[in-house]
């Protein structure tokens, strides 16, 4: 079973192809991200346009780094949601349009659920990404953490899941950005916030966990918006100096420390709740998606406080990818999930788990 995925719910143009689940054939992403650096964040509208002008190249050079014609592909897999609605609806025509006049099957995705799928690749023919070496085992613990999204899900098979808990407000990578904002960092902030606090003191300020009335919710805001009255403190001045004032205030030793204290907190978090779920649901594996699962703090304090080995997808299959939209796909097709249809599949940008 050989299926091309899609995937446009933000501002990467990815398509990828994945054969029987766990073999990675090709995986072409076209991101927009220069176009949106300048903006401090996404903007949908420019987004959506540049996937207009990317959706077919990189279909086409999917395909050919796949060695694959549109012969040998079995079905078409889509992310539908959740993700910015002008985004997504490039993505889902494309998929709807190539479904009919290539008569192929149309399978509609969740994207925060292929983020989890993505590790179930343990066989790569791209040069560049090297896969996990075995696919995780029921029942299990998937974490999923990204700038829209920070989840914990049990998994007892393929399409079933209880979800444990997620955010009430921020996700984990959304507060990572919100914090490069008051540093003055770039965008895309969250992996400069995680580069800058290499140098940093992670115990040089104390900052707060959300308590939550339910045992496995997220809140970030709470961490966020200490860190900003932090260094509004640490310049000598209120809450009513605005934060873009304040990356010519702070020195660069204070910033570091900052960037650490705020990383050590916000991946405890995680990482505490983490722990907590695997002790109630004793799982025989623990999965990570989404892109925050490329920070190396997190992966570190996972290994040092889950008691099972974990294996970590690819740090290029963190983010968003084809990839991971083609093997739920293909778990999809495997299990004789029912197909959508072509002629009526629309975006679902709310689309929850």
């Amino acid at each position: 079973m050989t299926i091309l995925g899609i995937e446009s719910s933000c501002d990467e143009t990815a398509v990828g192809i994945v054969r029987d689940g766990d073999t990675l054939l090709s995986n072409a992403v076209v991101t927009s991200l220069d176009l949106h650096a300048q903006y401090g964040g996404v903007i949908p509208e420019i987004a959506a346009r540049s996937h207009i002008e990317a959706i077919m190249p990189v279909i086409s050079q999917s395909l050919t780094q796949a060695g694959c014609t549109w012969d040998d592909i079995d079905a078409i897999a889509v992310t539908e949601g959740a993700g910015l609605l002008g985004s997504l609806l490039i993505g889902v025509l494309a998929a709807r349009t190539l479904a009919i006049i290539k008569h192929k099957p149309l399978y509609a995705v969740n994207h925060v659920e292929s983020h989890l799928y993505v590790n179930f690749i343990t066989t790569s023919q791209v040069a560049t990404i090297e896969p996990r070496k075995t696919q995780p085992m029921f029942p299990i613990l998937g974490i999923i953490v990204s700038g829209g999204h920070s989840q914990l899900v049990l998994f007892k098979d393929h399409f079933s899941y209880t979800l444990l808990g997620q955010t009430q407000d921020d996700a984990i990578g959304e507060a990572y950005d919100k914090v490069a904002k008051i540093l003055g960092l770039e965008y895309p902030g969250g992996v400069k916030v995680s580069q800058l606090a290499e140098h940093g003191d992670a115990k040089k300020y104390r900052l707060p966990k959300a308590r939550m009335a339910a045992p496995y919710d997220f809140s970030f805001s709470g961490v966020k918006t200490a860190v900003l009255r932090l260094a509004q403190e640490l310049v000598g001045a209120d809450y009513s100096l605005s934060s873009l004032k304040l990356p010519g205030m702070l020195t660069d030793k204070q910033k570091t420390d900052i960037a650490a204290s705020f990383q050590r907190t916000a991946c405890e978090t995680i990482v505490d709740k983490a722990v907590q779920a695997f002790a109630q649901y004793t799982p025989k594996s623990v999965i990570i998606g989404g892109g925050v699962a490329a920070n190396t703090e997190l992966r570190r304090q996972l290994a040092a406080r889950i008691p099972i080995p974990i294996e970590y997808p690819s740090l290029k299959l963190c983010g968003d990818n084809g990839a991971m939209t083609a093997t739920l796909g293909c778990f999809k097709a495997m299990r004789g999930m029912p197909t959508a249809d072509p002629y009526s599949l629309g975006p679902k940008p709310n689309l929850s788990m």
